[in-house]
């Protein structure tokens, strides 16, 4: 699960700058560019036979449990373990991020947007677990 985490978006280097860095919203052919990220991803590592559950999470990290995810439209249980697992932590981070265009969400304000989006976009499970997983870690912090 963590070499997942750790190279979920490896297949980024296959994107081009000016998509990666774009400082606004994408058009319609560079997001169909962006996605790919993940296939590219799952190619450079599917070369190391031994990672087969490492390629799922990268390949599958951008499906949702409603099916309107990429690359494949899988929904629910067909989605991965470590895909579901990995959603749920990138989505947290790009929202808590500072972007060029925008400033990152606050903690709670994150919390809030994955209880909205849990049951369509990701696993409930999993976002149960993060947030209780992330409550246990501001406690120890304070």
């Amino acid at each position: 699960l963590a070499l997942s985490g750790i190279l979920h978006d490896i297949g980024k280097i296959g994107i081009r700058d000016n998509i990666l860095n774009k400082n606004g919203s994408l058009g319609s052919g560079e997001f169909e560019t962006m996605k790919q990220h993940t296939v590219f991803g799952a190619e450079i590592v599917g070369k190391i036979h031994s990672l087969k559950k490492v390629v799922e999470g990268i390949l599958y990290h951008h499906e949702k449990m409603d099916g309107s995810g990429y690359p494949n439209g899988l929904q629910g249980d067909e989605i991965p373990l470590f895909a579901r697992i990995i959603a749920v932590a990138d989505t947290y981070d790009a929202m808590t991020t500072d972007r060029p265009y925008r400033k990152g969400l606050t903690n709670e304000e994150a919390t809030s947007e994955l209880n909205r989006m849990s049951g369509t976009q990701f696993d409930p499970e999993m976002v149960a677990a993060f947030l209780r997983r992330m409550q246990r870690e501001k406690i120890d912090e304070d």
